[in-house]
């Protein structure tokens, strides 16, 4: 061994045969606390057998058969790599027809007449002991038939028409279909009743051979390999079944107790077959290990109550299958020890104002020691929201003030004993730009300044940098940095860009930027200025692997000097036709040696740029092919974020292919736990950017890294990166919810905020959800509509604003971390105080006399709280709008209409009301109306004198109205009737013409009757009926006779409802009257003549319309086609 180490060292090379050390080692490392013990570590020496001589005969193969050539290398450790070549020491080439097995044999699906040779070459290399064995060459001569017979496709291997295939969780599986047949088959895979695995699946040897990378227990089933030609298909099953050795689900973790504590290790895996759990204590069976009565196993778990220093152990914890075995060490280590505080006395901790400020306090201890905070000699310990107490002690001030500075005394106690420490605080001002760079257009050859002033804390010594595009200024005289400026000299083109003034301190950085821009100077007399002419004549000399020598032509400049030359490369090899910036040059250069990655074939061309802008690229240069070379760097970006609780997914993007300088991309992915004392586990993945680890704690931190290597070897070590497992829901809800009420709309809500253990996940902040329950006014509950608020980051109150005044409310609180949110706090009911009502939701002035006004309201659509009273007040207006005297009416809160009285007659008054509660008075609707001048009878309306003008488009109706103010008036009208165009021409018929003349004398005679009676006055039952009453019901026409009805009083004389009408300027109540010109008439042509009488022309015939729907089929009256205007 080595000294001062547990390292074994064997070591051959002296002498002595590797089989003398083949067997299994364990490691044991002991002393008074106690014995741990490695893993088994099995020592076999590699082998590399000679090939047993065997006579091979010559094969005679028909054209169009199959072939197997067979291998049969000798057994070695680790088996050998397999592959064919001729006697010239070249590999033999493969194809879709000829190619290699897994089990090293050479299959022909059908050979041809090329394939006749006599030096197949069987090889095995064994790569440990860097040997080759060579199988004697087999011949194979091929003799033709004509004509060549086809065959349908018939598997070589595997044989039969199913098959099984056992592989281990975590490794490669590899299945293997080769057929033959003429035309050669080709080979297709499914997996029976699902998908191949996506992202993970690789076809290899022509599709002969499916692999799965990272295979799980997901991958079992069955899966089918078809080979098809133009003749039929063969197929076979092979059933995959997905066995695991055992992995980790929780390894068992150290434990530190002090005397008189319990305890628990817990050791879970899992496996297929399930392994099996046994328990040892310093390196010996536990059913056989010295007793603590502390100590009680149970199954996975051993249980500790009341332990003493005695019970300090290691134990180990052995989870075994068939397929393998884990083994963990676990220390339980029994201390006593007082409080220690590790951070050092009197520390200064400088931040800068409204900044956080942590202030450390690393301790040790067992019991584990309570941390308390003062401030100050004499303060009081700290708590409240403006703290944050971290379990490692860290005291964390989240927006420190200038009032925060001090000292802070940091206390440690458990009952062994107590210990403090004190840390100082300091606040500084933030450093501002008070004065920052402004945009700026300069000519060319001009000169041009930037400011930049800058305050900051007279403590702190800042330094002032100046950047052009983000990059440092050129190393240029013409640019002047001074104390508060920079300044430039003689402008040029090139200075064009954005200017940035960086202020640094030990504390913080403030930055502010412009741009400039420069512009050309007055135009001089024309000259002709064009892009540069391309480069030509190409030339690469003195090729080394890392650089080569390029060198070119310019072309003509075209009147603008060339100010550099481009120089770009494409890599025929992974890139073909896409061309990378290489390098530049300035203008007068020709030449320039170039940097160079391995394994890239490489052909250059140059670009020529002046001032007004780029040539057209040269031709390209002869190719150039790199030597192959290990990784030069790792993969960039890489993370380690769990996607689900037990898992942790690493990514990182993968290396360009120039970026892999060889053959055989592959990345090595490790991964450890942080702050456990672990190894680092590792796994080769192929050129992929993801790999998946399974069965992590939830929530834990992560070391990772990624390192790239190829055939050549691996790129240098990586650095690590911090990754997390995936988080699971939180466990607990915000407990200690507490709600103010600060007035009738706005709350204030309290919490105490979860310990971060149970957030499982980035704390992302808690979520308050609330609802109305009811108004507390009107006692009814509604549909819940729940509104919910985000508090980003710890913190432990917010304001729910927006409330409803005089309302039940509750509200539960969740924290939220990555994953989503946890469970809710238990509901918490507050209810909102009265507020002010809305105003009332109407107020109507009706029914106006000489002196007084009926006042009708609708309490507050909102009233938000009890009603106590309404308030009324009003005032005169004169006719010049002056306002007289206000009067103001107290009204209890139970009544909604109110009679005005003593009144002025005939004035105008503006009334104002509002309603309220305890709280005050809502707003206020307002409203006008007059006084009636006189008393006097109602005057019923009347129209007369309806007369009508007709055009192509529209109509012009005019009539005299007697009657009240305000009336509305409508007008009914309709379209006539015309005959259907797909009935009979009747209108030359005799019978016909006799008939209309009939009607035409019987409407004549109806005129005249009318028109006698009409001016006998008083005897017309019409205007009988319209002095009688102020809303007559109208008796439609007769049928039978066609004359016009008397008017009735009985109830079942109803007046005529047909057709819409729309009010000319408020809606009409249904108490307004619905008498209409049109219902004196029948038919949509009747009228009045100016002094009253009737003439309408009566059709006797009416055309039937269609019936559609349920409607009827009979003529439609004429009032049913009506249509109404206002």
């Amino acid at each position: 061994m080595k000294p001062n180490s547990g390292t074994l060292v064997i070591n051959i090379m002296n002498g002595g045969k590797a089989e003398a050390y083949e067997g299994v080692y364990q490691c044991t490392a002991r002393n008074e606390r106690g014995a741990a013990i490695s893993n088994n570590i099995v020592i076999r020496p590699s082998r590399s057998p000679l090939w047993t001589k065997e006579k091979l005969e010559p094969n005679h193969v028909r054209e169009g058969d199959s072939l197997v050539l067979h291998c049969r290398p000798p057994v070695g450790l680790p088996p050998p790599i397999i592959f064919w070549m001729d006697n010239a020491f070249q590999r033999l080439p493969q194809s879709e027809r000829v190619s290699q097995g897994l089990n090293g044999d050479l299959y022909f699906s059908n050979v041809q007449p090329e394939d006749s040779r006599e030096d197949y070459i069987c090889y095995a290399r064994f790569n440990h002991t860097q040997t080759i064995q060579q199988k004697q060459p087999i011949s194979v001569k091929v003799f033709s038939t004509k004509p060549v017979t086809e065959r349908q496709p018939v598997l070589l291997t595997p044989t039969g028409s199913t098959s099984t295939k056992v592989e281990l969780r975590g490794n490669v599986l590899l299945l293997e279909c080769i057929a033959a047949g003429l035309p050669t088959p080709v080979i297709r895979w499914i997996k029976e009743g699902g998908e191949l695995p996506a992202n993970r699946t690789f076809f290899e040897n022509f599709k002969k051979t499916l692999k799965i990378i990272d295979v799980s227990e997901a991958d079992s089933g069955n899966y089918k390999c078809i080979a098809r030609n133009t003749l039929g298909s063969a197929h076979h099953v092979i059933s995959v079944t997905v066995k695991a050795a055992p992995y980790w689900i929780t390894a068992p973790r150290n434990l530190v107790l002090s005397p008189g504590e319990d305890g628990t290790l817990i050791c879970r895996a899992n496996g297929n077959p399930k392994p099996s759990i046994s328990w040892l204590a310093n390196g010996v069976p536990i059913a056989i290990a010295p007793e603590d009565p502390s100590r009680k196993v149970d199954g996975d778990t051993i249980i500790f109550s009341h332990v003493q220093e005695r019970s300090s152990a290691v134990y180990q914890c052995n989870a075994s299958n068939e397929y393998g075995y884990l083994l963990s060490n676990a220390f339980v280590n029994v201390l006593a020890e007082p409080p220690r505080i590790l951070t050092p006395a009197n520390k200064l901790y400088q931040v800068i104002a409204d900044s956080p400020a942590l202030l450390d306090c690393a301790y040790f201890g067992s019991p584990k020691p309570e941390i308390e905070w003062f401030k100050g000699v004499k303060g009081s310990i700290l708590r409240g929201n403006e703290y944050v107490f971290h379990d490692n002690g860290t005291l964390e001030i989240p927006v420190a003030q200038k009032n925060s500075a001090g000292t802070y005394t940091c206390v440690a106690r458990n009952e062994l004993g107590k210990i403090q420490n004190e840390v100082q605080l300091e606040i500084k001002d933030p450093t501002m730009i008070i004065k920052q760079p402004e945009y700026k257009v300069i000519q060319r050859y001009g000169q041009v300044s930037f400011e930049c002033i800058i305050k900051h804390d007279s403590t702190l010594l800042p330094t002032v940098t100046w950047l052009k595009d983000n990059d440092e200024l050129p190393d240029d005289d013409r640019f002047l940095v001074g104390k508060d400026n920079l300044t430039i000299m003689n402008v040029t083109d090139k200075d064009d860009g954005t200017y940035t003034c960086i202020v640094n301190t030990t504390l913080d950085s403030v930055s502010a930027s412009a741009v400039l821009t420069v512009v050309a100077a007055p135009p001089t007399p024309a000259i002709i200025y064009a892009r540069p002419n391309p480069p030509f004549d190409l030339e690469l000399t003195g090729q080394l692997e890392r650089s080569i020598d390029l060198s070119w032509i310019p072309g003509d400049e075209n009147n603008s000097p060339i100010t550099n030359f481009v120089i770009e490369y494409e890599d025929a090899l992974h890139e073909p036709g896409v061309w990378h910036y290489q390098t530049e040059v300035p203008g007068t250069q020709t030449t320039v040696q170039l940097k160079l990655s391995p394994y890239v074939n490489y052909s250059f061309r140059v670009i020529a740029v002046n001032k007004i802008g780029r040539s057209q690229p040269s031709e390209p240069s002869e190719q150039y092919l790199t030597k192959s070379a290990s990784p030069d760097e790792n993969p960039a970006n890489v993370q380690g974020i769990g996607s689900e609780p037990d898992n942790l997914v690493i990514t990182w993007e993968p290396l360009k292919g120039f970026q892999s300088n060889g053959p055989g991309l592959q990345y090595k992915v490790s991964w450890r736990q942080k702050d456990v004392d672990d190894e680092w586990t590792s796994v080769i993945v192929a050129n992929v950017s993801k790999y998946i680890v399974s069965g992590t704690p939830t929530f834990v931190p992560y070391e990772i890294k990624v390192q790239a290597l190829n055939d050549l070897g691996y790129a240098p070590e990586p650095s690590e990166v911090i990754g997390h497992s995936g988080e699971d829901l939180p466990m607990v809800a915000p407990g200690n919810v507490q709600v103010h009420v600060i007035n009738s709309t706005l709350a204030k809500v309290h919490w105490d905020p979860v310990p971060l253990k149970t957030v499982r996940g980035h704390l992302q902040g808690y979520k308050v959800y609330y609802w109305k329950v009811q108004s507390l006014s009107r006692r009814s509950r509604r549909h819940v509509e729940k509104k919910i608020l985000t508090f980003r980051g710890n913190k432990t109150f917010g304001m729910l604003p927006g409330l409803e005044p005089y309302s039940s409310y509750k509200l539960n609180v969740r924290v939220v971390n990555g994953k989503g949110e946890g469970p809710a706090s238990p509901d918490k009911v507050f209810k909102t105080p009265e507020g002010v009502p809305s105003s009332p939701s109407f107020l109507k002035i009706t029914n106006p006399t000489l002196d007084s006004l009926t006042l009708e309201w609708g309490s507050p659509t909102h009233p938000n709280g009890v009603l106590t009273s309404y308030t009324l007040k009003f005032q005169p207006i004169n006719n010049t709008h002056e306002l007289g005297p206000l009067v103001e009416i107290r009204i209890p809160a139970n009544e909604s209409s109110l009679i005005l009285k003593n009144l002025n007659y005939s004035t105008r008054y503006k009334f104002y009301f509002n309603a309220q509660t305890s709280v005050g008075s809502g707003s206020q609707i307002t409203e006008e109306a007059v006084t009636i001048m006189d008393e006097v009878q109602p005057l019923y309306p009347r129209i007369r004198n309806v007369t009508t003008a007709a055009a192509e488009t529209y109509a012009n109706i005019s009539w005299e109205y007697e009657g009240p103010d305000h009336a509305n008036f409508y007008v009914e009208y309709g379209v006539a009737g015309t005959m259907a165009s797909r009935q009979v021409d009747i209108a030359t018929q005799g019978w016909f013409i006799g008939l209309m003349c009939a009607v035409a004398l019987l409407i004549l005679i109806l005129l005249i009757v009318c028109f006698i009676r009409r001016n006998k006055g008083g005897k017309y039952p019409v205007k009988e009926k319209e002095d009688a009453h102020a809303d007559p019901e109208i008796q439609p026409m007769k049928e039978d006779d066609g004359t016009f009805g008397e008017y009735s009083d009985a109830e079942d004389h109803k007046p005529l409802k047909k057709g819409s009408r729309t009010p000319s300027d408020r809606t009409v109540k249904k108490e307004d009257s619905d008498d209409s010109l049109v219902d004196y008439g029948e038919g949509v042509n009747g009228q009045f003549n100016e002094d009253g009488s009737f003439i309408g022309q009566y059709s006797g015939k009416k055309e039937k319309e269609p019936a559609e729907g349920n409607e009827s089929s009979e003529a439609p009256s004429p009032v049913n086609a009506m249509n109404s205007f206002v």
